[in-house]
């Protein structure tokens, strides 16, 4: 990558920090207790773990079979019930990378979780944004992503003033 797209890319992502800052904080319609903030803080470098843990047998099945499938449904260019487009194996691979990607920014973050850093909460929020860019691509589940992400979001930037340094 170049320097001049990191530089775009940095510059998108403070965009949409600033923006949902905005919107998810300052604007929203109410805010998070300061004992469920204190809660969720607590607990949430603990879930990681083991929803990382338990994920990752799926993970290793997601490869087997996209393996499996992946080329096949490709070429067949059916996907979901939906007809003509992108195939079983077109969704099931960025599904998959999106997901080993997510979980590993969220697994690096934890360290930083236990210490409350704001970079731990920054990589929190790329993971999000991958998860969104993933949800998107994939096609099948544009809606329920798009929902997540701003459930998400609303979470993770209530949460923000909790994490520091």
């Amino acid at each position: 990558m170049t320097e001049e797209k990191k530089q775009t890319a940095a510059a998108a992502t403070n965009q949409l920090e600033t923006m949902l800052d905005e919107y998810m904080v300052k604007k929203a319609p109410f805010a998070l207790p300061k004992e469920v903030k204190e809660f969720i803080a607590t607990v949430s470098p603990y879930l990681i773990i083991i929803f990382a843990v338990m994920g990752l047998p799926l993970i290793f099945a997601a490869i087997g079979l996209t393996t499996l499938f992946g080329s096949v449904g490709m070429m067949g260019g059916y996907g979901y019930g939906y007809g003509y487009g992108y195939g079983w194996g077109f969704g099931a691979i960025v599904s998959l990378v999106v997901a080993v990607i997510t979980i590993v920014m969220e697994v690096m973050a934890v360290p930083g979780l236990f210490k409350r850093t704001k970079g731990a909460w920054k990589l929190l929020f790329y993971a999000s944004i991958v998860s969104l860019i993933g949800g998107i691509l994939s096609v099948t589940g544009i809606v329920s992503s798009i929902i997540g992400a701003i459930i998400g979001w609303y979470i993770l930037f209530q949460m923000k003033d909790v994490y520091k340094n």
